[in-house]
């Protein structure tokens, strides 16, 4: 007897089996800053050709569907959802959430830049404003040591209020990048996000301009993972599994079965 529905089962207890990682991690990261919830996409693999459909059957009839068996189904890759996520209040002058498209830049250990939507920023011990890891944004932006006060406009516009002056200080502009193809990004974690041939090049421009997010501050960007919905793709995808497994379960029967008879 074939073994071919075992072999087909199998991919298809792969297949669930990596959406269900994928589904755990969105879950995993429900209250993480920026995050975009990701999504499993799969396709099947190639048929198997006995009988082409419009091949000759029997005199100058010709087969009107065919016979072609499925091999099993592969996955295609895993997308980040870039959809908004909600906005929440928290009246921290370095907190910066993006509104629309863009990201921030940041500059790694390695000198290259990464992308973030998260925009939980601190300062450094020089007064640098940097991520929670103690990486700069870009272009970097240095805080008085005697400022009083730090307000960040909608288009990125740092300000500072200094001690014995009217008028507050400009110290610099955060800029936003933005992709031709944002779901190319790669991740690397730590919320960031390197860029890639399918991503294009970053469109570095000011905030609110040219299809860019406008800034809040005081504002973060929470993850746009919905627990219910993903509740639901666990549910669903816990079922598919367990009807691959069983599928498999009653194929070995069949071949048992039909060794005992023969």
């Amino acid at each position: 007897m074939t073994t071919g529905a075992l072999q087909v089962a199998r991919t298809g207890l792969e297949a669930q089996n990596t959406r269900m990682q994928v589904i755990a991690n969105n879950l995993a990261n429900v209250n993480t800053v920026g995050f975009k919830r990701d999504r499993a996409s799969f396709e099947t693999l190639a048929y198997q050709a006995i009988v082409n459909p419009g091949a000759p059957s029997a005199g100058d009839n010709l087969y009107a569907v065919g016979k072609n068996l499925g091999t099993g189904v592969q996955m295609t890759g895993i997308a980040r959802m870039d959809t908004q996520g909600s906005l929440t209040t928290t009246n921290n002058a370095l907190d910066v959430a993006i509104e629309g498209a863009g990201y921030f830049q940041i500059q790694m250990p390695d000198g290259t830049t990464g992308y973030t939507r998260a925009g939980d920023f601190n300062l450094s011990p020089e007064g640098t404003i940097v991520t929670p890891d103690g990486m700069p944004i870009q272009p970097q932006i240095q805080i008085p040591a005697d400022a009083t006060g730090i307000s960040i406009g909608v288009d990125g516009t740092v300000s500072a209020s200094v001690a014995g002056q009217s008028e507050a200080t400009n110290l610099g502009q955060i800029e936003i990048a933005r992709f031709v193809n944002p779901s190319g990004l790669r991740s690397i974690g730590n919320n960031l996000l390197l860029e890639t041939g399918a991503s294009g090049a970053p469109q570095v421009g000011i905030a609110g301009q040219d299809g860019r997010g406008s800034l809040r501050a005081g504002a973060l960007e929470t993850s746009n993972v919905n627990v219910v919905k993903e509740l639901v793709d666990m549910i669903e995808t816990q079922r598919a599994y367990e009807v691959n497994s069983r599928m498999i379960q009653a194929t070995d029967e069949m071949m048992q079965n039909a060794t005992q008879q023969l």
